[in-house]
């Protein structure tokens, strides 16, 4: 009997544990466990630990990029306007601590100075990219570190990208096109036009329109908001319908009836920016903050930045099975790429040495080629010393000769000059006497 009994209680445990529609019975709890609760621990150390959020505002000067952050966020943020002057696409990044209830946020605003302001601007998504490939890299390389430190490693991947597009009314620029293409494979874009006040209701439906099937026809792959949480789906779903969203940013508020409300005060009347029925302020809102704020902190990290984690890892040697479909050893890859640099490491330097050696034998000849010519122009230089040398000597030999025979008719004349004057004198002497006589 004691062992029909534990027999059967055996039985009842491991029933227990089976899963149900396997043919065992389910024995139902006798009490409250209590890891229904695990939510809330969650949701109790994600509050604890706060979360963070970066968003990167990517368009023309004079857009609103500022005005629409201060106005999402409620918040003046610090910062200089910028000028049209820059040379060249540069990125401005602040980060600020907010506090809503009891949860905290760490935002970061990054902001394209200069964008679209250059005459040539066939490179102006460069710098763009390399800063969204920097913050993957950062963190790519936290990631590595033998002593990581994720919990408190201030993640600065940009998690959305709010593309602004001039309120032309016409169609997407060049620049906005190539841009967004460049960036689509690394963050999740929004687009919206910026200052949508400033063309018609009916012109601001066919330009969505004419946006849409650019980017369609460009490959462009824009962010959608995900439709797969129940909860979410119907919103999400609408929402997807009004990409681009046609937004206005104003910080200054005017008393509109017997409340105060964020509004652009024009001659003809009032802009309200919370108003859907004037911009898309609101669903921009809903949708970038309250409903899919952690799916696009979520995408980034498995979507964007696994690519560029396995296309770094990729580069480097590391795979996830070897041609036999084994499982790759981390030691062996390493071993594997290091043997790879050594062998590169020692061709260069071979490559190095015959080039050194190539270029002293080149040095060489050319120094003796110039020693030569130094010879032939000292055998020339000194021919010609000589020939100049006997020249002097024959015209010295020349004058002196001339100046003997100079001096030899100077001293015949004096004697015949001599002579003459002694001739002279006894004649006159002679005359003399004969007078006397």
């Amino acid at each position: 009997m004691e062992a029909e009994a534990n027999s059967g209680s055996l039985e009842d445990s491991w029933a227990f544990i089976q899963r149900p529609g396997e043919g065992c019975r389910t024995v139902p709890l006798a009490g409250h466990v209590g890891f229904d609760s695990l939510p809330d621990q969650l949701v109790n150390k994600s509050v604890s630990q706060g979360f963070c959020f970066n968003i990167l505002c990517v368009g023309e000067t004079g857009l609103g990029k500022s005005t629409l952050m201060d106005t999402l966020f409620n918040t003046k943020f610090e910062g200089e306007p910028a000028t049209h002057t820059q040379p060249g696409v540069q990125l401005r990044s602040n980060t600020y601590d907010l506090q809503e209830s009891n949860v905290g946020l760490k935002l970061t605003i990054v902001s394209t100075v200069g964008f679209g302001d250059q005459i040539n601007k066939e490179d102006s998504y460069k710098p763009i990219v390399e800063f969204i490939d920097a913050q993957f890299e950062a963190y790519l390389q936290e990631e590595l570190k033998i002593r990581r430190v994720l919990h408190t490693y201030h993640d600065s991947r940009i998690h959305a990208c709010l593309y602004f597009i001039a309120p032309t009314g016409h169609s997407l620029k060049s620049l906005d096109l190539v841009t967004m293409k460049k960036l689509d494979s690394k963050v999740n874009i929004i687009p919206i036009i910026a200052k949508s006040d400033a063309i018609s209701k009916s012109e601001l439906t066919k330009f969505k329109i004419k946006i849409t099937s650019e980017l369609v026809s460009n490959g462009v792959q824009i962010y959608q908001f995900p439709t797969d949480d129940e909860s979410v789906a119907e919103i999400n779903g609408t929402m997807n319908a009004h990409l681009p969203f046609a937004v206005i940013g104003s910080t200054e508020e005017l008393k509109i009836g017997n409340k105060m409300m964020k509004a652009r005060q024009y001659p003809w009347g009032t802009v309200q920016v919370e108003n859907e029925a004037h911009c898309d302020f609101v669903k921009l809102r809903e949708m970038l903050i309250r409903v899919n704020m952690e799916d696009l902190r979520e995408q980034t990290h498995s979507r964007h930045y696994e690519l560029y984690r396995r296309c770094k890892l990729e580069e480097m040697g590391f795979k996830d099975t070897d041609p036999d479909s084994k499982p790759f050893s981390l030691q062996e890859t390493y071993e594997a790429k290091r043997n790879e640099f050594l062998g590169e490491l020692q061709k260069k330097e071979e490559e190095m040495r015959q080039m050194f050696v190539q270029r002293v034998k080149e040095k060489e000849a050319e120094l003796k080629e110039a020693e030569k010519e130094l010879h032939e122009k000292f055998d020339r230089l000194k021919k010609l010393h000589q020939d100049e040398k006997k020249k002097l000597e024959d015209k010295k030999k020349s004058l002196d000769d001339e100046v003997n025979a100079f001096k030899q008719r100077k001293t015949a004349a004096e004697l015949l000059q001599s002579q003459g004057s002694q001739a002279g004198g006894s004649q006159t002497l002679k005359r003399d006497k004969e007078k006397k006589n």
